[in-house]
């Protein structure tokens, strides 16, 4: 088919071929020359639809039984038929089984050359181009003049702090952070961080061993207050068995002292929430749960090693990293029931992996007053050695025993073996170690050797 549509009065010439039926007559071609009003007299009136038309009889020229806009019976929809335009008839012969249904569809648009169809585009397109131009300049204008709508440009909300209560951990992170200080601690060879609390009005503060231990010999400490102010800090007293340290801030009055609170009435699963510089992040606040009572850790040292300290600890999943050491875990009334000493990790990186151990304030208080009178503290011993950092899982075998001490009064002897001190369960050298030291010198125990009864008085043994 050509690409441009023959005008109205071009006549075709010889046999037209129908679209898409090979090289048939049409029975409908007109000669050259024929004009529509040398129609004979029965093809003006029309053909009834009820029946096929025959050789002689012609479709009307104009509207058809379809309707205005409809296709010529056997027409494809698409081409041109004589109710859409004046000229020659369709080329596609009228099927010999009649009319066919009617269809009401609007006709189709005329084909256009590529001329005109690239034509139309580039006018679709300057129109478009145009359109979005003076689109765009009506919307500034009208933004310009009323304001956006999007929540850019709207007010910042009131500052009511009425307006909402502050949440358990807000309230306590409000309440405790400023008796919670930041210690940076050099030594001869090393610096690090660590964190601790204020345990008086002038000055006196608790942490870990080992977070000032590198400043024993010759180094130095400084405490950052939550303010930011700073001072030097003097070690007091400090004791590597169980992990801890006094020091007083210089200069310095009118501090909050921390709350204390009683770990003994801590229980499993109950909300803690740390508080400490990990990472040398100063004030940083986590929160998490209690997650089990007694659980004996050895820190440092080499697995069976007699210098490794061993903690009875607080289990707790609250974020603790390296720096928190010496900080607080709290209850929800902001009372100390624990002080973040020790984390399990994975890695050589260390880093929180949600285990955590906290020495229990009732043991650090004990050893904390000590250390503020003499600079010493005691602890309990049973007088007999065990193999720490051994699992034996079935109770902790017993080694040499110390002649003339508690042990040896009862009457234990090497190679027995301890399954239970009071009402907590031994696996092991390290439960064993650390159910003993819970105590305080003097007190009296309990022990269930190779399945007898045998109470023990404790001895004291300064560190």
């Amino acid at each position: 088919m050509a690409n441009d549509t023959p005008e109205p009065d071009a006549t075709p010439t010889g046999p037209v071929e129908a679209s898409g039926q090979g090289g048939e007559p049409n029975p409908w071609a007109r000669p050259a020359g024929y004009r529509p009003e040398d129609r004979p007299a029965e093809e003006r009136e029309g053909v009834t639809p009820s029946g096929p038309p025959t050789p002689a009889a012609q479709p009307p020229f104009g509207a058809h039984p379809g309707g205005p806009g409809g296709f010529w019976p056997g027409q494809a929809p698409g081409s041109f038929g004589p109710g859409d335009r004046p000229g020659p008839f369709p080329t596609t012969p009228v099927p010999a089984y009649g009319w066919p249904p009617r269809d009401f569809r609007p006709a189709p648009a005329p084909p256009r050359g590529r001329r005109t169809i690239a034509g139309a585009a580039l006018v679709a397109l300057v129109a478009a181009v145009v359109g979005g131009g003076v689109g765009g300049a009506v919307g500034y204008s009208f933004a310009d003049r009323s304001g956006s709508a999007g929540v850019l440009s709207a007010p910042l909300p009131e500052v009511d702090e009425a307006a909402a209560p502050l949440t358990a951990v807000e309230a306590v992170a409000e309440r405790v952070l400023p008796s919670v200080v930041q210690l940076r601690v050099t030594g001869p060879g090393s610096a690090g961080e660590g964190s601790g609390m204020v345990l008086s009005a002038d000055g006196l503060l608790l942490t870990n061993n080992h977070v000032v231990e590198p400043a024993a010999d010759g180094g130095s400490v400084v405490a950052v207050f939550q303010d930011g102010s700073t001072t030097p800090a003097r070690i007091i007293g400090r004791d590597p068995t169980s992990d801890l340290a006094v020091l007083r801030a210089q200069g310095v009055s009118g501090l909050t002292p921390i709350e204390l609170g009683n770990s003994d009435a801590v229980r499993v699963g109950q909300q803690v929430v740390a508080i400490g510089s990990p990472l040398g992040l100063g004030g940083s606040v986590t929160t998490g749960i209690i997650s089990a009572l007694d659980r004996a850790v050895s820190v440092g040292g080499e697995p069976g090693g007699g210098d490794a300290t061993v903690l009875n600890a607080l289990q707790t999943d609250a974020a603790i990293n390296p720096g928190n050491s010496g900080g607080p875990l709290v209850d929800m009334q902001g009372r100390v029931v624990g002080i973040n000493s020790a984390i399990a990790t994975t890695g050589a990186q260390g880093g929180s992996i949600g285990v955590g151990f906290s020495i229990p304030i009732n043991q650090a208080r004990r050893t904390a007053q000590e250390l503020e009178a003499t600079g010493r503290a005691t602890r309990a011993v049973l007088g007999v050695q065990v193999a720490v950092g051994a699992r034996e899982l079935d109770g902790a075998v017993l080694g040499p025993v110390t002649p003339g001490g508690p042990a040896d009064r009862a009457g234990l002897r090497e190679g027995q073996v301890v399954t239970r001190v009071d009402d907590r369960i031994i696996s092991g050298g390290d439960e064993l170690v650390a159910a003993i030291r819970e105590n305080a010198p003097g007190d009296r125990v309990t022990l269930v050797v190779d399945g007898q009864e045998v109470q023990v008085t404790l001895a004291s043994e300064t560190g």
